[in-house]
């Protein structure tokens, strides 16, 4: 069976309406279109659980189709969204955590960057230094610094680029 769009479309409003047979090849083509449309944005061994972890949410979300409206946007609507959890639960994997057991030999470098850092925030206006703390030091985003420091958003962006332009002068003239 061809995967054009009109025979989808029907298959699938068919399927709505309680077709098994339409509701089976629909999904069957829907499975090699999106063999094919996943094949260039992922690794192989990745394929088989991404399609149909797809097809799963396409069978969750059915009903949501508009027999009026072409299949193929919305199936690729649905692809993209998996595609994009897939690629974040890869970043996640890739993410490593110290071992606990790990001990550094000598603290005392550590200490003195902190010291360093503290005391070069200290030479900044307060709003500034706040802003750099937040959101380059602690890994805040610019909305969370915003709301914990009480200022708005552009006031952060422009106090952690004037603070930054001016660390970088006070160090140049050391």
């Amino acid at each position: 069976m061809t995967a054009d769009d009109e025979t989808l479309a029907r298959l699938m409003a068919l399927a709505q309406g309680g077709d098994k047979a339409a509701y089976r090849d629909v999904l069957m083509a829907s499975q090699r279109w999106l063999e094919r449309y996943f094949a260039r944005r992922i690794a192989p061994a990745l394929l088989d659980d991404l399609v149909q972890e797809t097809l799963m949410s396409v069978h969750r979300k059915r009903a949501t189709y508009d027999p009026a409206r072409p299949y193929l946007p919305w199936l690729a609507a649905i692809a993209r969204y998996r595609w994009v959890d897939q690629l974040r639960r890869s970043y996640r994997a890739d993410e490593t955590e110290l071992p606990a057991d790990l001990s550094v030999a000598d603290h005392e470098e550590a200490v003195m960057a902190a010291i360093g850092i503290d005391r070069l925030l200290a030479m900044l206006p307060p709003g500034q230094a706040l802003a750099i703390r937040l959101v380059k030091i602690d890994g805040l985003s610019v909305a969370e610094a915003a709301e914990q420091a009480g200022q708005s958003v552009p006031l952060v962006k422009v106090n952690i680029h004037r603070g930054l332009k001016r660390l970088a002068i006070l160090i140049e003239s050391e």
